[in-house]
């Protein structure tokens, strides 16, 4: 290569890198410039956003500025109205603090003079007693006796008669007003009607028969009822009467007395007397024998013979117009059959089973109920406490302590559940008549009381000698507002109390 060759060569790779360089310098330049620009658009962005930022801020202080005012000048208002309401309630109390001790003043004064005055008539009063005293000859306590005992009298007459009055004039709106109603539900209204077991029917050898039974003005029939307490209805159904009673003990004792009344032809207050109280007798027999068979019947030994009594009384007692002595030797066998399958002691089964309702026996004669009866009753009898544990859970009212006591409970189940068993109308018709004869028993002054003509009526027996004529008045009424107030009933109830004087002498 030539020395020319070299230098064009250096000069050209010279021009060429200055050529590169000053390229690079403007390129460099150029993205500087670029860069800048950028930087600077940018920054007049941020600028303007800040502004806007600065403006909104602005705006927001101020809105809350203003609000706060608004707030605060809200709380003045308030607390000056709260303000001015408080020194006028406490002016208003000053104000009557002032009037009451005014008042306290005056009324000191005049209680002063009060107690003179009052002082000064009670002297007067003790002068003017005296005085009485001397012309009366009386003490002031026999005087205010005397004079309270007249004005008692005088108004209980008064009110007695007036009660009379209205009564008459209710009953007479009440019987036209029963028609009515009586018509209106015979027009709307007709259903077949089943006879319950509350009635039973005596036959007799001829009608005239009727006519000794009902006696001189009624006298027979009276003294029947009276006795038993039972209504003989008479009616124009030949060769036979009908007795209507709830308490089927009653009815049968009627219902015998009269049978040996007929076959013996004489018919007569002291005749009635003298049977009837052979017929309880009887039925008494009858119960006690009931009892055996029952025990008998069961296998069951070893009970009081008072308790065998009362379990004999089941015999006329229906639950649901079931036989509640059947009831209870069907409950028997059933659980000692199902105690003797699952191992269980099946002598203590069936005794509970027997006696799980006894307290039904006395029921209507004692307070509770049948479940606390009959616990208390073999408790007393001394029967054994797993019989009581076993009988006393058929209804869940005690907890099921033994298996014998969850036997009895399926086999009281299993012998009311049967097809024809009961009927809950029976049962809840004789329990309204027990409570309709319960209410009137805890008057004072009342020896006996009857549920007859199918629970319309009940006859209260008074004690002669502990009821007057004028208390007998008040005392029925009383009995008539408390049924009103305790039953519930359709119709009405009559209420017959009867107070009997019977004179006895002897002709020696």
């Amino acid at each position: 290569m030539t020395p020319t060759s070299i230098l064009w060569l250096i000069l050209a790779l010279g021009t060429g890198g200055a050529a590169g360089y000053g390229s690079r310098i403007l390129i460099a330049k150029k993205r500087t410039h670029s860069i800048e620009s950028k930087i600077q658009s940018r920054t007049e962005e941020h600028e303007q956003e800040l502004k806007k930022l600065r403006k909104d801020a602005e705006a927001d202080a101020e809105h809350i500025v203003e609000k706060a005012r608004t707030e605060a000048t809200e709380i003045r208002k308030s607390a000056s109205l709260l303000e001015e309401t408080t020194i006028k309630r406490e002016k208003d109390l000053e104000r009557r603090i002032q009037e009451f001790e005014q008042d306290r003043a005056e009324l000191r004064i005049k209680a002063d003079k009060v107690k003179q005055l009052y002082q000064d008539v009670e002297a007067m009063k003790s002068e003017k007693l005296e005085k009485l005293q001397e012309v009366a000859n009386m003490s002031q306590e026999e005087a205010k006796k005397a004079l309270m005992d007249d004005v008692e009298d005088q108004s209980q007459t008064d009110l007695m008669d007036q009660i009379e009055r209205l009564e008459g004039a209710r009953k007479d709106h009440l019987v036209e007003k029963a028609k009515n109603i009586m018509v209106l539900a015979m027009q709307r209204y007709s259903q077949e009607q089943a006879a319950e077991f509350t009635t039973s029917n005596v036959a007799l050898p001829s009608d005239e028969v009727k006519g000794k039974i009902i006696g001189k003005e009624g006298r027979n029939i009276r003294t029947l009822e009276n006795l038993t307490g039972v209504q003989v209805i008479i009616d124009d159904t030949p060769d036979s009467i009908v007795l209507s009673c709830f308490d089927p003990i009653r009815r049968n004792i009627a219902k015998l007395a009269i049978e040996r009344l007929i076959e013996d032809g004489r018919i007569q207050p002291a005749r009635i007397e003298e049977f009837v109280a052979k017929a309880k007798e009887s039925i008494n027999q009858k119960i006690k024998e009931a009892g055996e068979a029952a025990l008998y019947d069961t296998g069951i030994t070893g009970i009081d013979p008072k308790l065998t009594f009362i379990l004999g009384r089941l015999r006329f007692r229906t639950s649901y117009g079931q036989n509640v002595l059947m009831h209870s030797i069907e409950v028997a066998h059933l659980a000692g059959a199902i105690a003797a399958e699952l191992g269980a002691n099946v002598q203590i089964a069936k005794m509970g089973g027997l006696f799980h309702d006894v307290g039904k026996a006395l029921d209507h004669e004692v307070e509770g109920t049948h479940v606390e009866i009959g616990r208390t009753l073999l408790d007393k009898y001394k029967v054994k406490h797993e019989v009581i544990q076993a009988m006393q859970s058929h209804h869940e009212e005690y907890p099921y302590e033994t298996i014998e006591s969850r036997i009895v409970q399926v086999a009281d189940a299993l012998s009311a559940s049967r097809p024809g068993a009961r009927r809950d109308s029976v049962d809840n018709y004789i329990k309204r008549l027990g409570e309709l004869e319960a209410i009137s028993n805890r008057f004072d002054g009342v020896d006996r009381t009857y549920a007859i003509n199918a629970g319309r009526e009940i006859r209260v027996f008074v004690t002669p000698y502990r009821v007057s004529d004028l208390e007998a008045k008040k005392l029925a009424r009383d009995i008539a507002m408390r049924i009103e107030e305790e039953l519930n009933y359709p119709g009405e109830i009559k209420v017959t109390l009867i107070r009997e004087t019977r004179i006895i002498d002897y002709a020696r």
